[in-house]
């Protein structure tokens, strides 16, 4: 115990990279995977095309590939970023893939009755996801999308091995420091991740019965 509490400082600075991750990459992907799931169901074939080519491409890539792409390969065409942004939107543009899936899947749940009275009264597509569709469909994947964000947290691991200091790269450093306490160490380590999902759970279970109260 004692490597953990004389470490307290460096584990808070750990968890605080590890929650600024997750609460920053999800909302960009919140964003960018909403506007890629109506992407997937636009009646513009290029746009549905591109939706489709994107989510299939990154959902098949391991995330470890992503990470490196921005870290290493960028740079030589004249991508540069810092360490923590390359974290950020490797994290945030693999995440949006999921996230699009989740939003197609309450988009089709939407009845297309919905969609066609819409349309009778002069709606255009755009307008019909954002003021019709859509409203009905995020209510309907809280409970996946919250899901999401949890994996989320735990794929932010992935920037150990890419100079970010986030709380798993805390935990390796304290178990090099202190060989005989990594039991104990990890232990720690996994309570601090159980400090994001946990409470992400609970409220996905509320979310979901406020949903379903709602229907």
């Amino acid at each position: 115990m004692d490597a953990l509490l004389d470490n307290l400082p460096l584990l808070r600075d750990g968890f605080l990279t590890t929650l600024r991750l997750t609460l920053i990459s999800g909302a960009i992907a919140l964003v960018l995977g909403t506007l890629l799931g109506a992407f997937r169901v636009s009646p513009v074939p290029t746009l549905r095309g591109f939706g489709t080519f994107y989510v299939e491409l990154v959902r098949n890539t391991p995330l470890t590939l992503v990470f490196f792409f921005f870290v290493f390969a960028a740079p030589q065409i004249g991508i540069k970023l810092p360490f923590d942004t390359s974290a950020l939107v490797a994290l945030s543009l693999y995440t949006a893939a999921f996230v699009c899936e989740a939003v197609r899947s309450g988009v089709n749940s939407v009845g297309v009755g919905q969609a066609e009275a819409a349309r009778a009264i002069g709606l255009t597509f755009t307008q019909t996801m954002s003021q019709v569709v859509l409203p009905q469909a995020l209510r309907t994947v809280v409970p996946p999308l919250i899901n999401i964000f949890i994996a989320l947290t735990k794929n932010t691991s992935v920037a150990v091995g890419f100079f970010v200091t986030e709380l798993m790269a805390v935990g390796i450093r304290l178990t090099n420091r202190h060989p005989a306490d990594s039991v104990v160490i990890l232990l720690g380590i996994a309570v601090f991740y159980l400090l994001i999902t946990i409470p992400s759970g609970i409220l996905a279970a509320r979310l979901e019965r406020r949903v379903a109260f709602a229907r």
